[in-house]
């Protein structure tokens, strides 16, 4: 598989593992509660999306559906409030502490890939194994970013290159090729993925009749299927009920459903019985056996009574209806169909080219945004909330998880409230921003959706939802480096005496266990929880040292096997240790690095 270097990508490469694990502290005051108290399990973080996105690695890992993101197409304009170019001073900032003097030099695609390398790792990551990841970009980073899915996703799991018609009209100052689309790259978690059908058309249905009364509209279909030659036994004569002839199905094809089956389809419109006609020629011929043998077994479905009072019998059923699902054209007297029912069909698979008359354009997306801000639009390339509305269709049931980790103006939550109010869904977004526009722009959108906005014929109903706000909080490990003379010393780690304790116990319990967290602090100040049969305990204090020893462990109220016991010391021996079946961990040295 051809894979993608650039000046940098040895130092990102594995990158993704060194970010240090930060917690989340949430800002009550910033976020909104429904209208039953709740923020809906619905996440703002403010923050540098690589550092928020290790932070939610232990409640979110392997749990996300669907990830969109919009990350910056690198096109060199920076005169945006949302700066479009890598040489944005974070950014740089950023590739000098990790990439080092040497970054300096790097092109922008160079920087633009070591920024997208370590945040597509982590994202991968938290993608669940049923999820998919879907990208904004266009063609300045697409041919880029594509070879970097296929090494960081794989190439099997590469599931489509979606073609967003951006525009709904092409400017005649436009020089070269106008770029009318955008493109939108899909990746499934796994190989295979497969995209959830969108909501039928009235169009599409309008091909649905009902001519005879049946149950529910229907179309016709055909009454064949391919595979003649391994299907021999689905092979064989029909009498027409009408005009007596035998109807077999067309060269290479066998009729659609077992025989049986098709016995009482025709048994619909009037008696038929199973008889011998000795065929076997005609049937060769219709399964490609030149002078090959056909199977010999095989009857024909004929009438079962004269031709005459078969035909009464059948037309009958054709003038009262409703006829069987084998039907015959032209009143009775044409070839043989078959119904296919409207409510056996289910939606519309998407295809690779979504047009603006279906999920909108990027005008319509800023006449949004001007609408939500009162006229003025905060944010200049906004995606507009029936694309990203689209997205969700495809990738997210209606109680997935959503992540976006370059938020912008929030039309990602829009899209996601505005989908649950239409189906009742229970759609949950976390959305992380690190520009400081998350609070005033990103949040703001999200609260003025949530309580309505606009005026007179304008106005738009609020949607009841909630949300909470957070910012990056204190690192959860202190690192201290070895002097420059000691270099091959490995360097001291500690736990930040500044991180809670509660942000602490989900860190240890989600790298034990990857199961989800529950405070049983209730039973006991140190118990984490239960899993596939251990009981795991976190004897921490900050700034204290904690000790092991027989007069702790009587106070454990649950015991597994094996009780895992973090602390920063133990009074027991190995064999002490053993007895009481317990496996001691020492605080901090061995709580695993994520």
């Amino acid at each position: 598989m051809p894979t993608l270097n650039w000046m940098g990508k040895e130092k990102v490469a594995n990158h993704h593992r060194d970010v240090p694990f930060r917690v989340l502290e949430r800002v009550p005051e910033k976020g909104v509660l429904d209208s039953r108290g709740s923020d809906c399990g619905n996440m703002i973080i403010h923050g540098d999306n690589l550092e928020a996105l290790k932070a939610l690695m232990p409640e979110y890992e392997g749990k996300v559906d669907c990830i969109y993101i919009d990350p910056p197409y690198n096109t060199g304009n920076e005169g945006w409030v949302y700066n479009d170019n890598v040489n944005d001073p974070r950014i740089r900032k950023w590739l000098g502490q990790v990439v080092g003097k040497e970054g300096e030099d790097f092109s922008r695609h160079d920087k633009w890939l070591c920024m997208m390398y370590p945040r597509l790792q982590l994202l991968r990551k938290l993608l669940a194994p049923t999820g998919a990841i879907f990208i904004s970009i266009d063609d300045n980073e697409y041919a880029n970013l594509k070879i970097m899915c296929d090494e960081i996703f794989g190439a099997p799991c590469f599931a489509a290159d979606i073609s967003w018609q951006r525009t709904y009209s092409t400017r005649n100052d436009s020089k070269g090729i106008p770029a009318e689309v955008e493109h939108l790259l899909a990746y499934g978690k796994q190989a295979g993925w497969q995209p959830r059908k969108l909501p039928r058309t009235a169009e599409m249905d309008s091909k649905y009749k009902n001519p005879d009364n049946d149950i529910t509209p229907w179309t016709s279909s055909d009454a064949f299927a391919p595979g003649a030659a391994t299907h021999q036994g689905m092979v064989y004569a029909i009498q027409h009920p009408f005009t007596g002839e035998l109807l077999y199905p067309y060269n290479g094809s066998c009729w659609r459903y077992q025989q049986d089956q098709m016995l009482e389809y025709m048994n619909g419109w009037c008696p038929y019985e199973l008889v011998d006609i000795d065929d076997a020629g005609r049937r060769a011929e219709v399964c490609g056996l030149q002078g090959g043998e056909v199977r010999a077994d095989v009857k024909a479905i004929m009438l079962a009574q004269p031709i005459d009072e078969s035909r009464r019998i059948a037309q009958h059923v054709q003038d009262t209806g409703p006829w069987p699902r084998l039907y015959f054209t032209r009143n009775g007297k044409g070839g043989i169909r078959r119904k296919t029912y409207l409510d056996s069909v289910g939606g519309r698979l998407p295809t690779n080219f979504w047009p603006h008359a279906e999920v909108g354009h990027t005008d319509e997306a800023k006449k949004e945004l001007k609408a939500i801000f009162g006229g003025k639009a905060p944010f200049d390339t906004p995606k507009p909330t029936r694309f990203i509305e689209r997205v969700l269709q495809v990738a997210a049931g209606d109680d997935a998880l959503v992540l976006d980790s370059f938020a912008g103006s929030g039309t990602t939550a829009h899209a996601a409230m505005r989908l649950n109010q239409g189906d009742g869904g229970n759609r949950r977004y976390v959305l992380i921003e690190l520009s400081d526009y998350a609070d005033t722009v990103t949040a703001e959108r999200v609260r003025r959706v949530i309580s309505g906005y606009g005026e007179g014929k304008n106005a738009v109903a609020g949607i009841d939802s909630g949300f909470s706000y957070y910012e990056l909080g204190p690192a959860l490990f202190d690192v201290e480096e070895p002097p420059i003379a000691s270099r091959s010393a490995s360097p001291m780690i500690s736990l930040n005496a500044d991180a809670p304790a509660d942000a602490v116990r989900r860190y240890v319990w989600h790298t034990e266990t990857r199961a989800e967290y529950v405070d049983r602090t209730g039973e006991c100040p140190w118990l984490l929880g239960e899993h596939a049969q251990a009981a795991y305990y976190l004897v921490y204090v900050p700034g204290e040292e904690t000790v092991l020893d027989y007069d702790l462990l009587r106070g454990f109220p649950v015991k597994g096997s094996p009780t895992v016991v973090y602390a920063n010391r133990c009074a027991l021996s190995p064999n002490q240790l053993e007895a009481a079946g317990v496996a001691f961990k020492q605080i901090p040295s061995q709580i695993a690095r994520m």
